[in-house]
C-alpha cells in the first residue's frame, strides 16, 4: 500500500541545474528591462539620450526588417574566424619555434617584444592606408591581437614542460620528433588554450573597434553608425549583439572545445567537478 501523505503530495518538478541558472539568469534580465522602462519616465531625457526597451527593439526589428542585422551579424562572424584561425596558427608555429629553438629565440624575440608594445589600434590606420577599407585591415588588425597571447603562452608551455619524461623518450630511443609529438606537444596544449581563450576574448573587442574604423558593415560600425546619426538605439542594439555574440562564441565554440580536448585527456580539470 502506498502511503496516503505520498498520494496526495504533488510531485515535484526535478530542475537540471543547467535549465535552474538559466531560469534566474533569465529573471534577472527580465528585471533589469522592467526597471530601465519604468525608470525612462522618472529620468525624463529624450530617446536620443536615454532610449527606452522597447525604442531598442523597435530599431532591432527594424534592423531585421531590412535585412541589415543578418548580414552585419555574418560579416562580423566571418571577419572574427578568419583572423582568429589565422593569428591561432601563426601563434603556435612561431611560439614552437623560439620554445624549442635557442637559435630562433634569440633572433626573434627582441623584434617580437617591440612589436607587441605596440598596439593593435595604432597599427588600424597604417593597414587603411596599405589595405584600404576592408576585410584585409579588419583580419590583419585580429591577426595581430591574437597572434601574441597565443605565442608568449606557447612558449612558455614548450619551455616548461617536463624534462623527465624528454630524457625518458630519449633513453628509449626515440628521436627529437618523438620528444615533440609525445612529451612537448601534450603538455603545452593546456597553455595553447589557455592563450587561445585570452586571444578570442581580445580578438572580439579588436573586431568592433577595427569596424568602426575600417568596415562599412558589421556589429562594430553599426554601434559607430548609430552613434554618427544620432540613433542611439541602434548603438544600444549593437551593444547587446557584442554581448550575446560573445556569450555564443564561448558557449557554443570555446567551452565545447576545452571539453573535447584537455578536459577529455584529464590534462585540466572542470571548476564544478572539484571536491
Amino acid at each position: 500500500m502506498m502511503d496516503a501523505a505520498a498520494i496526495a503530495a504533488p510531485a515535484r518538478l526535478r530542475v537540471s541545474p543547467r535549465v535552474a541558472r538559466g531560469l534566474k539568469g533569465a529573471l534577472g534580465v527580465a528585471l533589469l528591462l522592467v526597471a530601465w522602462q519604468v525608470s525612462v519616465p522618472l529620468v525624463g531625457m529624450s530617446a536620443y539620450f536615454y532610449p527606452a526597451p522597447s525604442d531598442v527593439w523597435a530599431a532591432f526589428v527594424d534592423l531585421c526588417r531590412k535585412g541589415i542585422l543578418p548580414v552585419y551579424i555574418v560579416d562580423s562572424l566571418a571577419r572574427y574566424g578568419v583572423g582568429v584561425g589565422a593569428g591561432v596558427l601563426l601563434g603556435i608555429v612561431f611560439g614552437m619555434l623560439i620554445g624549442l629553438s635557442r637559435r630562433v629565440s634569440l633572433a626573434l624575440s627582441p623584434l617580437l617584444n617591440f612589436m607587441f608594445a605596440i598596439v593593435e589600434v595604432a597599427w588600424i590606420p597604417i593597414f587603411v592606408v596599405w589595405f584600404g577599407y576592408g576585410i584585409k585591415t579588419i583580419v590583419l588588425a585580429l591577426v595581430y591581437v591574437v597572434f601574441f597571447p597565443v605565442l608568449y603562452n606557447t612558449v612558455l608551455s614548450v619551455r616548461t614542460a617536463p624534462q623527465v619524461l624528454a630524457n625518458a623518450v630519449r633513453s628509449l630511443g626515440g628521436s627529437r620528433v618523438d620528444v615533440v609529438r609525445y612529451v612537448i606537444l601534450p603538455s603545452a596544449l593546456p597553455g595553447m588554450i589557455t592563450g587561445l581563450r585570452l586571444a578570442a576574448g581580445f580578438a572580439f573587442r579588436g573586431l568592433v573597434f577595427a569596424e568602426m574604423v575600417a568596415a562599412k558593415t558589421g556589429v562594430g560600425y553599426l554601434i559607430f553608425d548609430g552613434a554618427q546619426t544620432q540613433q542611439t538605439s541602434r548603438t544600444i542594439v549593437g551593444m547587446i549583439l557584442m554581448g550575446l555574440m560573445w556569450l555564443a562564441i564561448d558557449q557554443f565554440y570555446l567551452r565545447p572545445f576545452e571539453r573535447a580536448t584537455v578536459q577529455r585527456w584529464g590534462l585540466t580539470v572542470d571548476a564544478a567537478d572539484r571536491t
